[in-house]
């Protein structure tokens, strides 16, 4: 199903797609002209029924398709993805206001998931052991759990969505995709395509709504598990309401991810990786690098350098594919507000800015939703500026005297995603990887999101659950282990059975 100007974007179930009525609409807006291109309908318990229902009659016939046959659906899909991948990422450019270039790399990270879960025949592999006792047998099979659900951000249009379904249907699951309201036409592409590949009706669904489509589904009891991506108070509330419905959860939340910079740091690199770290997707990503730690004379040596690389970024529209900017728009004029008033905030606190971009203006979107990059040195740990994720192009950078110090300050703050060290010292590297509370850590990396074969492994109250997102960890999530312990007492009847 393509999208068209200004559409409602319809539900898919049961391998139809249905415009539902009478229901109240949430705006979808291209963020680089502010201008509404579709909408979006608020669904409640009666579309959650309806969808869960479909997806409940699939699977049967789904869990019992063997695997091999599963991933060939998948290869397909993979193929699908790449021949229309321009043309996807365009329409994520369009929806969300990332560059053409952060599409691309959210919908190749999104592939690498569709190419690990077509390796499902090998990852749902159990184990065995004979004669655990005397002429007794013990293996373990996987089983998909049923219905399972994600609930997703808008920072993401392919990738976060493609974190879940890939290797939940791989594993014979059935799945009920709520996308999130600000971006939902990137997945109703691609649903298409799984549609073209000959993947079932009802294997996957779309529902759409707030806060009253994802409570449905968290109480609904033919849901089995629920996957979720957004910030850290919702991710808490949905792991908590889950578990209590007796559903499985992986609940990912915010991050406030902190980077230290050590004396020692090559210059160049440094700067550059962290300016992507802190303004890439217009640093609207749980694993954005938002807090930079100075350590002794690290700040004299690098911000110089990084504050001239952050003025000379060109922020416009990425709606078109000439003239890409280096930074796009962020989601909404509400966000930009929210970012706004945060880095007035952290002015107030005694923050010194580097480079302001809350003035941004762009000529040929003057309607946009424009916030230019924005570096605030000087930022200490009581400034409003730390109390919260900004979710939005800010760098704060704080001072710190030694490492240890650089590591207790990125330990005290709640959050737990991801950590960055920039150095040439083996043993700082060393010092850092092994006491720093992150789940994923970079050494003159900015960003250390793993790949798909990997676990998304955030810590602290960036992650709810006991098994993360992506890698062996996801197939573990969507399945459950049977444990089969066999013993045979004598040989059949008959001549030709005698010992």
């Amino acid at each position: 199903m393509s999208a068209s100007e200004n559409q409602i974007c319809p539900l898919y179930a049961g391998g139809k797609w249905i415009t539902p009525t009478g229901k109240s609409g949430s705006s979808v807006f291209n963020p680089s002209r502010g201008t509404v291109i579709a909408s979006v309908p608020m669904c409640g318990p009666v579309e959650v029924d309806m969808v869960v229902a479909s997806a409940k009659a699939a699977f049967p016939a789904w869990r019992d398709t063997p695997p091999n046959e599963r991933a060939q659906v998948l290869f397909r899909v993979k193929i699908l993805l790449e021949d229309t991948f321009e043309e996807l990422c365009l329409g994520i450019a369009t929806e969300h206001g990332k560059t053409l270039s952060e599409a691309r790399g959210d919908l190749r990270r999104g592939i690498e998931v569709v190419e690990y879960a077509c390796g499902i025949p090998t990852l749902l592999m159990g184990e065995s052991l004979e004669n655990i006792a005397r002429g007794i047998d013990c293996h373990t099979d996987r089983h998909p759990l049923g219905v399972v659900a994600g609930i997703c951000p808008f920072n993401f249009p392919a990738l976060v969505p493609m974190w879940m379904w890939p290797i939940a249907i791989a594993c014979g699951n059935t799945f009920v995709l709520k996308p999130s309201e600000k971006v939902p036409l990137t997945m109703q592409r691609v649903v298409a395509l799984l549609e073209k590949a000959g993947l079932p009706p009802g294997v996957m669904n779309i529902v759409h709504g707030g806060r009253e489509c994802v409570d449905a589904i968290l109480e609904h009891p033919d849901v089995k598990a629920i996957s979720f991506v957004g910030s850290t108070p919702v991710a808490r509330e949905i792991h908590r309401k889950g578990t209590l419905n007796g559903k499985r959860v992986q609940a990912a939340g915010g991050a406030k991810n902190f980077i230290i910079l050590m004396p020692d740091a090559d210059v160049d690199r440094t700067v550059e990786a962290v300016k992507d770290g802190a303004f890439g997707c217009a640093g609207e990503r749980c694993m954005a690098g938002s807090t930079a730690v100075a350590v002794g004379d690290a700040g004299d040596k690098l911000l110089p350098a990084l504050a001239d690389l952050v003025k000379a970024m060109k922020v416009g529209p990425t709606d078109v594919r000439s003239s890409q900017p280096d930074m796009g728009a962020v989601i909404s004029a509400e966000h930009k507000t929210r970012v706004s008033g945060l880095i007035d905030a952290g002015e107030r606190g005694g923050a010194k800015i580097l480079a302001d971009g809350r003035a941004t203006k762009v000529d040929d979107a003057p309607e946009g939703f424009f916030l230019g990059p924005t570096l605030i040195d000087h930022v200490e740990e009581t400034n409003p500026l730390m109390e919260t994720e900004v979710f939005g192009p800010v760098l704060a950078v704080m001072r710190a005297k030694t490492l240890d110090a650089a590591i207790a300050a990125a330990n005290r703050q709640a959050f737990g995603n991801g950590a960055a060290i920039f150095t040439n010292s083996g043993k700082a590297a060393r010092e850092f990887r092994r006491n720093v509370s992150a789940g994923m850590v970079g050494i003159n990396v900015g960003v250390p999101a793993p790949l798909a074969y990997f676990p998304f492994s955030g810590w602290n109250d960036s992650f709810f659950g006991d098994l993360h997102i992506q890698g062996k960890e996801g197939v573990e999530f969507y399945t459950q282990r049977k444990t089969t312990t066999t013993r045979w007492f004598g040989f059949g009847d008959g001549e030709i059975w005698a010992k």
